[in-house]
């Protein structure tokens, strides 16, 4: 699949004026009538397509989402060495694309920083109740020395000797239209219109610096595993005063010791020895919001559960929490002394269990025991 911003030469973000000029651009070097080779052909067939694409807001979008090529069904549209009216592309648009159009004005230094992304590890305990980071980013930030503009002290960019402030230069070229003046970017100064004669000597003239920067966000209760945070503005400065960029942080829960997550419920383990279990208890439990007395029915086994509610993790934009569920292992003694395992004895003819040393267990009425009656 084609990458039409790739093929134009321009980022995603690109403003539909820088696709059009880097069109033109283009397509003036790639027309069959100026570049007659079929390698030319075949890629100015795949340039137009770029630009029918990404001209059309709807059709980009549709691209954007789903990478159809042709950003809609029914294919290219007619766009081919001639097909500029399917993509908003008339004859004047033909006009400028080799006299280089009208130019409104000498381009700005100022452009808008990027996007950052960052991964921010959190406790388990913080995506419980939510919690307010401050982490120390390196990122781009505005030059305190000249403030974003570039320049030493006390100077300014300065209008360029060559193109008189315009950006642009025009120039004779022979086209299949004729004579036509071509307007072109001024080579001294690059389109800006402006020279920076004295470069700030912090940011050798881009206006920014990369440095340390404090960032303060919001982590709210319920959070996920890979939740997405966007601050707006936090992210690079932009060149020449240009405004940040936005930062996203993407959420990473570390594993907690003692409880594990399951939705909006926590879930943990305690270790009940056999004769409490059997008996029946009281035990205390550090949780999230502190110590509490978990209830130890008599007879719980290996595998039960004991529910503490609201005492799980909130619930995402809700004023509700999840459970706090307690799953009971019961323990068997080791290392008894004699006397420990006399009374243990004592306890097992009570209840008429047969104990042989050695072997299995055999309840009284088990089922061997019950088929050998029968046979007798």
């Amino acid at each position: 699949m084609s990458d039409h911003y790739a093929t134009l030469g321009v980022s995603k973000d690109a403003s539909p004026e820088e696709i059009k000029k880097a069109y033109r651009k283009k397509a003036r070097q790639l027309h069959p009538d100026v570049n007659p080779s079929a390698d030319a052909a075949e890629e100015f067939k795949r340039v137009t397509l770029a630009y029918e694409v990404l001209s059309d807001t709807e059709k980009r979008r549709i691209y954007d989402a789903t990478g159809d090529e042709q950003g809609r069904a029914g294919g290219f549209g007619g766009a081919g060495f001639g097909g500029f009216g399917g993509a908003g592309f008339g004859f004047q648009d033909l006009f400028d694309m080799f006299t280089g159009g009208q130019q409104s004005g000498p381009a700005s230094r100022v452009r808008q920083g990027q996007d950052s992304l960052i991964n921010v590890s959190i406790s388990l305990r913080d995506a419980v109740f939510g919690v307010e980071k401050t982490i120390d980013l390196k990122t781009a930030v505005t030059c305190q020395s000249c403030q974003g503009e570039g320049t030493a002290p006390d100077t300014h960019p300065e209008t360029c000797d060559t193109c008189h402030g315009a950006g642009y230069m025009q120039r004779r070229v022979q086209s299949i239209l004729g004579t036509v003046m071509q307007q072109v970017e001024c080579p001294t100064c690059h389109g800006y219109g402006t020279v920076i004669k004295h470069p700030c000597a912090e940011c050798s003239g881009k206006g920014r610096v990369r440095a340390n920067e404090p960032v303060t966000f919001t982590v709210p209760a319920g959070v996920n595993d890979g939740a997405r945070i966007r601050l707006r503005g936090k992210g690079e400065a932009g060149l020449n005063g240009g405004p940040n960029g936005d930062l996203y942080i993407d959420l990473r829960i570390k594993s907690d010791k003692y409880f594990n997550r399951e939705g909006d419920d926590l879930l943990t383990t305690v270790n009940v020895p056999m004769v409490a279990a059997a008996l029946g208890t009281v035990i205390p439990l550090e949780t999230f919001d502190g110590q509490q007395q978990v209830n130890i029915p008599a007879g719980s086994q290996s595998g039960d559960t004991v529910t503490l509610p609201g005492l799980g993790a909130a619930r995402l934009h809700e004023d509700r929490r999840g459970d706090l569920r307690v799953r009971i292992q019961v323990t068997t003694p080791t290392n008894l002394n004699e006397e420990q395992r006399t009374m243990l004895r004592q306890f097992a003819e009570l209840r008429g269990e047969n104990l042989q040393e050695g072997s299995h267990v055999k309840q009284k009425h088990g089922l061997f025991s019950k088929l050998k009656e029968q046979f007798k």
